[in-house]
């Protein structure tokens, strides 16, 4: 089977980093490059967290640094939920290798015209390096296959009433992203929030006994803590989501929908606005909204792509 290019960006925290250890498993896929962003914490500590997890995967994907700032407002970060260093006070080895010199945004590019139409890109952190990509390149949205995120809601949000972290980030960025003309297949609160492993869970992962579950148990619990805080059954596995849903979308729910970002409102800044739930519904309804997933059968995949390292 012939694999499928993937380009994964990130802003590697806890939930990144399960991503990045269920996508060094995935068949299907043939990633050809890994680009981060500031977001869950500073572009400095995601590249450098990014190559750790990628020696405890025993892959080697080249890794392109991006954007240290949003497009155009004030950074936010998540190190409440992710720890100061972003892995949860989990500390891995120091890579030895270093990040790759081209811009992140460049990279991406020319891997889009390498693999003309081919091209499925995969980000689970804020936009900004897909903003700036847009920005330079006007024809890039005709290089690219797919393009799954994590981000957004149809419903609600999880730093503000309206916003999500991700789009909250740089909306602009992902106003710019919904705006291209390429479907935006959005794995977002709606569907995130009920891809969660309780705290038996996590253990029962960890029990796998390889370096890998024990790592993914370990780096969890400070969000575990955060979501129990508030009556949360677990914890969120919002970018393994993402992940999963792009290698096999069965056990998913998504839907068609318009889908725009509010960069101006005061109460709304940073909402992603949908019809998918509204009376009136816009003609060109072309983004898909994923807003369900089967909890049991994300459990076993996710164990079972874990187990494989063993």
């Amino acid at each position: 089977m012939k694999k499928i290019p993937v380009w994964f960006d990130c802003d590697t925290g806890v939930d990144d980093a399960i991503a990045l250890i269920l996508l060094s498993q995935l068949d299907s896929f043939d990633v050809v490059g890994v680009s981060t962003v500031a977001g869950n914490v500073g572009v400095d500590k995601t590249t450098d967290n990014t190559l750790r997890v990628l020696d405890l995967c025993r892959v080697s994907y080249p890794v392109y640094r991006g954007a240290a700032q949003p497009m155009m407002r004030k950074q936010i970060t998540a190190s409440y939920v992710h720890g100061e260093d972003g892995l949860g006070g989990v500390i891995l080895p120091e890579s030895e290798r270093v990040p790759e010199t081209l811009p992140a945004w460049d990279a991406l590019y020319q891997a889009a015209v390498k693999h003309a139409g081919e091209l499925v890109l995969i980000a689970v952190g804020p936009m900004t390096n897909i903003g700036l990509t847009l920005t330079k390149y006007k024809d890039f949205p005709n290089l690219i296959k797919r393009i799954v995120i994590m981000g957004g809601a149809a419903v609600g949000g999880n730093v503000t009433p309206a916003a999500e972290f991700n789009i909250l980030a740089d909306p602009e960025a992902a106003a710019m992203l919904f705006d291209c003309g390429v479907q935006v297949e959005m794995c977002g609160l709606d569907m995130t929030m009920k891809a969660y492993l309780t705290r038996d869970e996590l253990d029962d992962l960890a029990e796998l006994g390889t370096p890998q579950a024990t790592f993914a148990r370990d780096c969890l619990q400070r969000a575990l803590k955060f979501g129990e805080s508030y009556q949360f059954p677990g914890v969120a596995l919002h970018d393994p989501a993402a992940v999963l849903y792009a290698d096999n979308g069965a056990m998913f729910e998504a839907r068609p929908a318009w889908v725009r970002v509010e960069t101006k409102g005061s109460c709304t800044y940073g909402k992603t606005v949908t019809d998918l739930y509204s009376d009136k519904k816009h003609d060109m309804r072309k983004h898909l909204a994923v807003i369900n997933v089967d909890r049991d059968a994300f459990k076993d995949r996710l164990i079972e792509l874990f187990a494989r390292f063993g």
